[in-house]
């Protein structure tokens, strides 16, 4: 145990209140190119909606392509809120406390837009409203809306609640902002002092929401599986798709966490908070989560190989031989195989350039994972169409679908940027009350003592 003295307590507010709306240039610019990289996904989505989907590469074929593709990534990259505010709360682990306002910037953003991806894929947008008026509970489709709003409510209380003392201490310190802030800050702050009963109000508060939304996460991903593992199609006729969706979700939310806190710290210089501790757990974290979905994999795909239906036969023999054989063992061996042997070494899992490398090896097997759940299986129907037309038996994605692609993913990367700038990446209370119950190296930080303010910045 050490007891932070008061002077450590105000340079530790002091340094990570100096990241609230400041000027970073090298965000500048992403800022920026991230936008541009929008407004072009914006015009081609309204080239989509004046001319049809005809403009993107999907027919009756593949009538799923990159948007679904996505929509699963999304949903599965959203979990990651859940592992570092719920899992890990329940395991006690203090280390988690520097991470936590990531995570749910992280989910917020990646749930925000996997509910834009169905709207993008829907030809008549604004029909949406049938789904509401006329939905059928029958229907996977309703169960998946239904779960994701769910999902996006409670991980904006999430994301509120701890943020509820951090708005205090911006409302009481930061001096130099426009009158309207101030009076943002302190609608947000709702009152709060500090005192015990306030805190323990809060903590209580926030375990309620541990316990709720771990179950609604883990629905929102088996629903997801649910959406395709209930039709009756090679390769989605399996009763493994909801733990597949869920721990594939698990390792994407872990690697794409372990490249964000990355930028971050360079970015914003939170080498204090942000410390090789929090990549060698995670670290830990991807090994066990990739292993078993590498174990998953076996089973999705070597049981049915072994058996060798005929219904399976020709996706299998796509998928490890043929037009998407290049993909399928990319995600196997670079995405899962090739991780798990370098994460096993220590000296791996120590450095953050190592375990950041790994990471892109792993969300990148993931992304291109989900383009192989959706469209190879839709290329193989139970009964082909008969004499169909060229290019209607093959998928190719249009440039219109890359650049609305694209922007999602901008879009994505941008909004989380966007929720660091009138807060502070990380959560102050929770790191320093953990400093001080359980010391530095349990909550993962170093040298709180040795934080230099200059000119009212951090170092």
């Amino acid at each position: 145990m050490e007891k932070l003295s008061q002077d450590i307590k105000d340079r530790v507010e002091l340094e990570l209140l100096s990241t609230v709306g400041r000027r970073y240039r090298q965000e500048t610019f992403w800022v920026i190119f991230l936008a541009l990289v929008c407004i072009g996904g914006t015009v081609a989505w309204i080239i989509q909606l004046r001319k049809g989907l005809g403009v993107t590469a999907m027919r009756d074929y593949v009538s799923w392509g990159l948007y679904i593709s996505l929509l699963f990534f999304f949903v599965g990259v959203s979990l990651i809120g859940a592992l570092i505010s719920s899992i890990l709360r329940f395991s006690g682990a203090k280390w988690r406390y520097p991470l936590i306002r990531i995570a749910e910037a992280v989910t917020l953003s990646a749930i925000l837009f996997a509910g834009f991806m169905p709207v993008l894929d829907m030809g008549r947008p604004e029909r949406l409203y049938f789904l509401i008026t006329h939905g059928r509970i029958q229907s996977p489709i309703l169960w998946d809306v239904l779960a994701i709003g769910t999902y996006f409510f409670g991980s904006v209380i999430f994301f509120y609640l701890p943020l509820i003392p951090d708005v205090a201490i911006m409302r009481d310190k930061l001096t130099d902002i426009p009158v309207w802030r101030k009076k943002v800050y302190r609608r947000l702050a709702m009152g709060w002092e500090g005192n015990p009963t306030q805190r323990r109000l809060l903590k209580k508060a926030m375990w309620l929401m541990s316990v709720v939304i771990l179950p609604v996460a883990v629905s929102v991903h088996t629903v997801s599986a649910w959406l395709i593992a209930m039709t009756l199609r090679s390769g989605w006729n399996t009763s493994i798709m909801g733990p597949y969706f869920v721990f594939g979700a698990l390792m994407a939310g872990c690697a794409i966490m372990i490249l964000i806190i990355a930028i971050l710290r360079h970015g914003y210089h939170l080498e204090h908070y942000l410390t090789p501790t929090h990549f060698s757990r995670l670290a830990a974290c991807l090994l066990a989560l990739t292993a078993f979905y590498l174990y998953l994999n076996v089973n999705k795909y070597g049981v049915p190989a072994y058996k060798m239906a005929k219904d399976e036969r020709y996706l299998l023999q796509d998928l490890f031989t043929g037009r998407q054989s290049l993909l399928f063992w990319f995600t196997q061996v670079a995405g899962l195989l090739l991780p798990i042997v370098l994460l096993s070494f220590k000296r791996i899992r120590e450095s953050i350039k190592g375990v950041v490398s790994v990471a892109v090896m792993v969300l990148l097997g993931a992304l291109i994972n989900r383009y192989l759940i959706v469209v190879p299986n839709m290329l193989h129907p139970f009964v082909p169409i008969q004499h169909a037309q060229p290019g209607f038996a093959s998928y190719n994605p249009t440039l219109i679908e890359w650049m609305i692609t694209a922007s999602s993913l901008a879009g994505f990367v941008l909004l989380i940027i966007l929720l660091f700038k009138p807060f502070p990446v990380i959560t102050m209370w929770e790191v320093i009350e953990g400093v001080e119950k359980s010391g530095e190296q349990a909550v993962g930080v170093e040298h709180l003592s040795n934080i230099q303010i200059i000119q009212g910045h951090g170092k």
